[in-house]
């Protein structure tokens, strides 16, 4: 059996530039988000299906590039952005100036040192992991090439997910804004083929 490709876009930057958006904050991409969006996929190949999350930022371009070619786009819910809770919508700075401790413990282990009310790290990765297997499996049995239109933290979780690693070492992983990640499966087994490239040539 042949590989199957899965692609995972990041969303371009979004109105309002860095700050902490789970899925309680949904802003809207910038003029530079949407340029990076296109700019990350203007000599791909295409794709047989997309697969946003339903948050503006994601599914608007989605939407726009499934139109551009024709190709049918499906609305996932739990590729939604991890929730940060008492985080959403403030800025690194703005967390770091009123509790640096808790900043910092964040980043040393994020699966103990969640802000307050933000979504539990693993239970979000089990919910990322299972649409990933359910979409891999499909394009394995279909023969597609799947795009999915996802946030920093969904692209982490599926690294953590094909890699093996733990909830505790994803945020080790750099993702940035219109970056790629490129998963293929075959024979039922996953592997990443590289990650965080800017452009498909």
């Amino acid at each position: 059996m042949a590989d199957v490709i899965l692609d995972a876009l990041r969303h371009g930057e979004p109105v309002g530039g860095r700050r902490y958006r789970g899925y309680g904050v949904d802003d809207p991409l910038s003029e530079k988000g949407w340029r990076q969006m296109w700019q990350a996929v203007e000599n791909a190949d295409p794709w047989n299906r997309i697969v946003t999350s339903p948050l503006v930022r994601c599914r608007d371009f989605a939407e726009a590039l499934g139109r551009r070619h024709g190709v049918p786009v499906q609305v996932e819910p739990d590729l939604r952005e991890v929730g940060f809770g008492a985080w959403e919508g403030r800025t690194p700075h703005q967390v770091r100036e009123e509790d640096p401790e808790g900043h910092a413990a964040f980043y040393r282990d994020p699966v103990r040192c969640r802000p307050a009310g933000a979504e539990d790290l693993e239970a979000f990765g089990r919910r990322v992991a299972a649409v990933y297997d359910t979409l891999a499996t499909t394009a394995e049995r279909e023969g597609e090439r799947v795009l999915m239109v996802v946030h920093a933290g969904v692209i982490r979780a599926m690294v953590g997910h094909v890699l093996q690693a733990p909830p505790a070492a994803w945020y080790r992983v750099q993702v940035d804004h219109a970056a790629i990640t490129r998963f293929c499966r075959s024979g039922g087994i996953d592997r990443l083929l590289f990650h965080n490239r800017l452009r498909l040539e």
